[in-house]
């Protein structure tokens, strides 16, 4: 079991916000699980947002006011006998707080209050903060919401509570009888996990290694020479989870994350021949320009489960590892892990 702490790094560093992270002061003890986790984060950066003040923009709006205010409806106010009562119907913009990432906020806030298992302290200062978010009407939420947000270069602490946000919505279930939420948390989940993991595994050498790596994710194409220049078109790319590389070195870095690191072969513990094929297929289908690429390292990187592995084998000009990290373990030693993953390949190459 990763320590809930541990979560809310991988969170952070998947995110790319480890900045605001910082603003954001939470407690952790042995009870904390993630949907308290969730709540406190988001209550904690709504404290800080009303304290800055919330966003605001200017939405059109249209309807009767007294005298003139903006673009005279004409029609309208002819049709109302609005000026026999010193009135207008008027188009006009007017600065406002009830905008769409406030929307999203508030109507998470709202369905925290209605999720079974939440903290009741919390419950209370999720009330609080509704209270405070005046003006703000609220929203039903979907997976096309988060799709139509665009955020300022101002707006990163707001990008960072929408990440919350977003979080707390894919794992809430509602229950259609009673109205309550079911908060389904994620860790037994592969796929999400597994999505989660290469995240902040390539962000965090893009903070952590950036000055000493280019990390980026690489399109690989297959060594296959159509017979027919229409057979191309149905060759399909690959992709890398997290290519590093400077002017001495590549990596290349597949992370999976597996309830087990092994597969089961008449008792016997092997590697996952699918794993090792995929790593072997983005080292042998490099376009070889130079001694980089004929040399590049490939390494599979596992969280651990039973046992740490450094596993090392060699094929042409390619060292192939096998490696873990122990997510269940002092954040430090985590990290300290993930460089040694790299400095090993570095040394060996």
């Amino acid at each position: 079991m990763i320590p809930i702490e541990n979560i809310y790094f991988l969170l952070c560093y998947a995110w790319d916000k480890l900045e605001e992270r910082r603003q954001v002061i939470v407690s952790f003890d042995a009870t904390t699980n993630l949907l308290d986790l969730l709540a406190k984060v988001l209550i904690n950066g709504c404290k800080r947002l009303l304290k800055k003040g919330v966003a605001k923009n200017y939405l059109a709006i249209e309807g009767v006011v007294n005298g003139i205010k903006g673009k005279l409806d004409i029609s309208q106010t002819a049709k109302q006998h609005l000026l026999l009562r010193k009135k207008a119907h008027c188009e006009f913009d007017e600065l406002s707080s009830d905008i769409l990432l406030n929307s999203i906020i508030l109507s998470t806030l709202i369905n925290l209050c209605k999720t079974d298992n939440l903290d009741r302290g919390l419950k209370s200062e999720c009330v609080k903060i509704i209270r405070m978010l005046d003006g703000i009407q609220s929203i039903v939420v979907t997976e096309k919401t988060f799709g139509q947000l665009k955020f300022s270069r101002s707006q990163k602490f707001y990008q960072f509570l929408i990440n919350v946000c977003e979080l707390i919505f894919q794992c809430s279930l509602l229950n259609t009888i009673t109205g309550k939420y079911q908060f389904m948390e994620f860790f037994q989940d592969e796929k999400r996990m597994n999505k989660l993991f290469e995240a902040f595994v390539r962000n965090f050498y893009k903070i952590e290694m950036g000055n000493v790596f280019n990390v980026r994710r690489e399109t690989i194409y297959w060594k296959l020479i159509a017979k027919k220049s229409a057979h191309k078109k149905y060759l399909p790319q690959m992709q890398t989870d997290i290519t590093l590389e400077n002017k001495n070195q590549k990596i290349i870095i597949d992370t999976k994350y597996y309830k087990e690191a092994f597969a089961k072969n008449f008792d016997s513990e092997k590697i996952h021949s699918a794993h090792l094929f995929q790593i072997y297929s983005y080292l042998d289908n490099q376009i070889t320009t130079d001694f980089r690429t004929k040399e590049a390292i490939g390494i599979l990187l596992y969280p651990t489960v039973n046992q740490d592995l450094d596993l090392e084998y060699q094929h042409n000009r390619h060292a192939i590892r096998i490696c873990t990290v122990n997510l269940n373990t002092n954040w430090q030693i985590i990290v300290n892990r993930l460089k040694e993953v790299v400095f090993t390949s570095d040394t060996d190459g």
